[in-house]
């Protein structure tokens, strides 16, 4: 089962050359999406619990890609995992776009939560799923489409770099960039790792929260102790644990770490009944914080118990637990600093220690946000070509609330050169999730989007053609 003729991406207007690469992008999918089943089947989890010659096997497969659409391709690693380097040359006085996307995947999680096999992708009604297929292997193959929409020669340079370890925090990423850098200079960068609005309406992300993980630990006892003779008098790890995160929200669900930056967010159409419907948040449960729902994503802080240490329900003994120790994820405004932000958060934890017990904060990591100013010939260009390719629906400007600190990095690299953070993913993706889709209608229209970008660069030999 193909996408439907209503699915299928129509361009607006009546410009032949965006017409000409619509119908190429047509032809070329049933080859791009044999390619990316064949890729998404390389279980490629970058985790170090799992195989890591996965990952080498998925590097290998995208340079492969690359180098058959005449790319000079080199796999690099600079103390991580495989990253995948190509080049086509720019024509001359035209500029160089750098195309960003990863070949690693999150782990699986439970098989018995899939409906279908986690690595085998497998269409149901109009989306692809597995593992991957989304995040971020579409993204990959919509750069490989766009270059194949141009038959390998596109009135630009083109440099595509698909990272190896994004899904566990792009350590060596620094060192790819300090040692490779000359090679990955550029005039505008697309970082296909983000998401549409919906199905149907295009999305530049314009906003990315920043982050800062922490382990808190707390420690009321030198050692275990009879829950029966000294509890009541005595406190213990976990119970203060619990008292001491409870001070991180208000009564309304807010941070109430003192001193973190927020701001509104854009003012688009999104209500309670989408937010239930895109998060799956049952009937009963109330939204928390307070604000804008999309501030409450986009650019406030917020904060999350991601981990804790305790002894497991079935084995527990009666015992007052000497320590209690959680991990914490949070997210921060965009444009705030972590490392003021993780100062603030120590700050508040050790203030707040439950009975006089001892607390101690380690940052984990942290990652800076983005906020891209998203005006200028670049962003004009890019937004002409959403349009195009969605039919005539205007793109809208997003922020996110997770974080991505590979943005950070590359505009702090290339300061000069415009960022544009697009994506292949939609609400109903489930990214990191089980069940990870792509809507294959969606995934035309974003191969279609970058070949029509790639034609319109500002300095390409084809920008103005179209104006």
């Amino acid at each position: 089962m193909s996408p439907s003729d209503d699915d299928r991406p129509t361009t607006s207007g009546t410009d032949a050359r965006a017409a000409e690469l619509a119908a190429r992008v047509r032809d070329l999918m049933p080859g791009v999406r044999s390619d990316l089943e064949a890729l998404t089947r390389i279980p490629s989890v970058s985790l170090d619990s799992f195989d890591q010659r996965h990952v080498d096997d998925s590097a290998a497969a995208t340079a492969d890609l690359l180098r058959a659409e005449g790319l000079d391709v080199r796999v690099v690693r600079e103390g991580g995992r495989p990253a995948v380097i190509g080049h086509l040359p720019a024509p001359e006085g035209a500029p160089t776009v750098l195309l960003y996307a990863h070949h690693d995947v999150q782990p699986p999680g439970d098989d018995a939560d899939w409906d279908t096999p986690v690595f085998t992708p497998t269409q149901v009604g109009d989306r692809l799923y597995a593992r991957g297929v989304a995040d971020d292997k579409a993204g990959v193959m919509a750069h490989v489409a766009a270059l194949r929409a141009h038959a390998g020669r596109p009135p630009v340079g083109v440099t595509v770099f698909v990272e190896g370890e994004e899904e566990v925090g792009s350590d060596s990423l620094p060192q790819i960039l300090e040692a490779h850098g000359a090679e990955l200079e550029c005039d505008a960068i697309v970082l296909a790792d983000s998401h549409n609005w919906k199905i149907g309406v295009p999305a530049l992300t314009t906003t990315l929260r920043g982050m800062v993980r922490v382990v808190v630990e707390v420690r009321a006892l030198e050692h275990g102790l009879h829950s029966g003779l000294y509890g009541g008098v005595v406190p213990d790890g976990l119970t203060a644990l619990c008292r001491l995160l409870a001070t991180l929200h208000d009564e309304h669900g807010d941070v109430a770490v003192p001193g973190l930056r927020s701001s509104e967010a854009a003012d688009l159409d999104f209500s309670e009944e989408d937010l239930r419907a895109d998060a799956g948040l049952p009937a009963g449960v109330r939204p928390i914080g307070t604000g804008s729902l999309l501030s409450r994503m986009w650019t406030k802080p917020s904060m999350t118990v991601i981990g804790i240490d305790a002894p497991a329900v079935d084995a527990a003994a009666n015992l007052l637990t000497p320590v209690g120790r959680a991990k914490l994820s949070m997210r921060i405004h965009p444009e705030e600093d972590p490392a003021v932000a993780a100062d603030a958060l120590t700050r508040h934890l050790r203030e707040h220690a439950p009975w006089g017990c001892e607390v101690d904060v380690t940052v984990v990591d942290d990652g800076r946000g983005f906020a891209a100013d998203a005006q200028g010939p670049v962003y004009d260009a890019a937004r002409a070509a959403f349009r195009d390719a969605w039919g005539g629906v205007d793109p809208v400007d997003i922020g996110v609330g997770g974080s991505i600190p590979f943005v950070a990095a590359f505009a702090e690299r290339f300061p000069d050169a415009a960022i544009l953070v697009t994506g292949v993913e939609d609400p109903d993706t489930r990214a990191h999730a089980a069940n990870e889709s792509l809507h294959l209608g969606e995934f035309e229209r974003v191969c279609l989007a970058e070949a029509l970008l790639l034609d319109r660069l500002p300095g390409g030999r084809h920008h103005g053609e179209h104006e």
